[in-house]
């Protein structure tokens, strides 16, 4: 009996100390993964405690950089994780011997937490990996990606009634606005879809595929009004003296191409927008062709002082003709006027947006490199950012800049453990671990 009773005794002391060892419940290469990240992600914040239990928030900022890493959209699935996964908790800087944060910590701490200290770490990041030669600001290119709030109204499933009404805001995220973007990526597709969210515009480097700088707003805001901020915010962590500029058509304004032209003495690639714009048919020579297919003459140029531009004015070529006749009988033909028959204005490239050759081959080569911004858009979605699960512009802005974040610790550490390593994706770093 008494053998009995020790050897139950020993098995329950083994049984505690296998309930003890949280490398049992944790796999090697997920265990291996995280070490590697925390490693190379140095950085401290103000008021080193948060909660009720005083939580660091370094371990709080690193316990969200596992969320992203994961894919996680919803901050329940986060501690259900880190619950199970005690080992990562470790590595996250919690102590693993008492409770860990519960939603309301992580959702509290995520909402009261200052952007701007999280935009530091971002830019530490970014001037470690510019030092070890990944980063480069030849070629950047901006690209704004929408990120629908956790509202009813972006339901498809939902039957309420004026769900994309400007005036029926949403009560669940008083921050969000309303927003519009493609539905389709075909040139000869004009769909688009409406959503409340917000908009995460990002600077990419188009030559690494990663992230220079980010910004958060409302759905409502226009891609070419936060250029200037975004520039002079990047330019603060990384010299942007003779870059490359990338966008899409929603950049296609004079102030961008002027910014880049005047203040950093780069180059704009930028498609031309040719939405309300007339395209008449024009011979070789640069001569308009009216109505009946006839070239039609210079008249002199015009100098249009509310545009800032000037124009060629086109005129009939038997507008000053006595016994000629207009072949299509034209409206302003038989107007009883001196001067008879139809009139084109085509505007002279006399600024730097207009003089730009977009059919030459080094412009379409050039501008190929923005795909690098639609790839990192897709990484930026299966982090989980698609849409949020939180209900505040305040939280929306930390998880995006938190996403960001944990694509450039990814990076630091491929490049720090074997520079053979594909540094864009989470899963090759973990797979090698």
């Amino acid at each position: 009996m008494r053998e009995n009773s020790i050897g139950k005794g020993l098995a329950a002391i083994y049984r505690q100390e296998i309930i003890q060892d949280v490398t049992l419940f944790t796999s090697q290469s997920a265990a291996v993964f995280y070490d590697k990240l925390f490693s190379e992600l140095e950085f401290t914040l103000p008021r080193t405690a948060t909660g009720r239990r005083d939580f660091p928030k370094e371990a709080m900022v690193c316990a969200f950089i596992v969320m992203k890493c994961e894919g996680f959209s919803q901050i329940t699935d986060l501690a259900d994780y880190l619950n199970n996964n005690r080992l990562i908790a470790h590595y996250c800087g919690f102590n693993i011997m008492k409770q860990l944060p519960s939603y309301w910590t992580y959702d509290r701490f995520l909402k009261k937490l200052d952007n701007g200290e999280l935009k530091n770490i971002m830019a530490e990041q970014v001037k470690k990996l510019y030092q070890l030669g990944i980063l480069d600001a030849s070629f950047i290119g901006l690209d704004s990606t929408p990120v629908a709030a956790n509202t009813k109204q972006n339901n498809p499933k939902s039957f309420a009634a004026g769900k994309f009404d400007p005036t029926n805001h949403p009560k669940a995220d008083p921050d969000c606005a309303l927003g519009v973007h493609s539905a389709s990526n075909q040139h000869n597709e004009r769909r688009v879809e409406f959503y409340w969210g917000y908009k995460n515009h990002v600077l990419v480097d188009c030559i690494s595929g990663l992230p220079l700088y980010e910004l958060t707003t409302p759905a409502n805001v226009a891609d070419s009004t936060v250029v200037q901020g975004i520039l002079a915010a990047a330019n603060a962590v990384l010299p942007l003296h003779e870059c490359t500029f990338l966008g899409d058509k929603g950049y296609d304004v004079k102030a961008v191409y002027n910014l880049v032209k005047d203040v950093y003495e780069g180059d704009a690639v930028i498609p031309l927008n040719e939405r309300n714009t007339k395209n008449p048919d024009k011979l070789p020579s640069e001569r308009l062709i009216c109505d009946a297919g006839l070239a039609m003459r210079k008249d002199g140029k015009i100098f249009d002082r509310n545009k800032n531009r000037i124009r060629q004015k086109f005129c009939c070529p038997f507008r000053q003709s006595k016994s000629g006749t207009c072949p299509c009988n034209h409206k302003n033909w038989n107007n009883n006027k001196k001067h008879q028959g139809c009139t084109k204005y085509k505007t002279i490239p006399s600024d730097y947006r207009l003089s730009i050759d977009r059919e030459c081959p080094h412009f379409k080569r050039t501008y190929a490199l923005r795909t690098e911004c639609e790839r990192y858009n897709s990484r930026f979605k299966a982090s989980g950012q698609e849409r949020l699960w939180i209900r505040n512009g305040s939280s929306a802005a930390n998880l995006n800049t938190l996403a960001h974040i944990a694509a450039l610790a990814v990076a630091c550490a491929a490049v720090r453990d074997n520079p053979r390593h594909s540094y864009r994706s989470a899963k090759s770093l973990r797979r090698a671990a």
